[in-house]
């Protein structure tokens, strides 16, 4: 690994694990903003919406325990591929998410997760080596 980037794997943890578990409980907060996203294809919406967030905050607290950040870093590359559906529908579709007003994403947004995706798919792999265990 680059000297230079080793110096910001520890502190980069402490940002992604909260990040992931914030994430989630925002799916129980506010699950109706996600369910929007949900593709019509897929069942129970509201279902997938609450399991996405147990998801997330799981995978968010196990990459700050040591001993399960491995298996914890391997689930939220799982979880990524798995929501990414998500964010392809609503990029494609435009979905208009009621409920955020004028904050509703622009096209700009929508398609920029799906770029942001990769991001985090390769931040979490960062975290499936041996040595991401201590």
């Amino acid at each position: 690994m680059d000297l230079s980037l080793a110096r910001f794997k520890r502190p980069l943890l402490y940002v992604m694990g909260p990040g992931y578990v914030v994430a989630g409980i925002l799916h129980f907060v506010v699950p109706e903003l996600y369910a929007q996203i949900i593709p019509p294809i897929l069942p129970a919406p509201l279902a997938l919406v609450y399991l996405s967030g147990v998801a997330e905050i799981a995978v968010g607290i196990g990459v700050l325990i040591p001993r399960t950040r491995r298996y914890a870093a391997w689930a939220t590359i799982a979880l990524l591929i798995a929501i990414f559906p998500a964010n392809v529908y609503m990029a494609t579709s435009m979905v208009a998410i009621d409920g955020l007003g004028e904050g509703d994403p622009s096209a700009v947004a929508r398609w920029g997760r799906l770029p942001l995706q990769g991001v985090l798919l390769l931040w979490a792999y960062w975290y499936t080596d041996a040595e991401s265990g201590d």
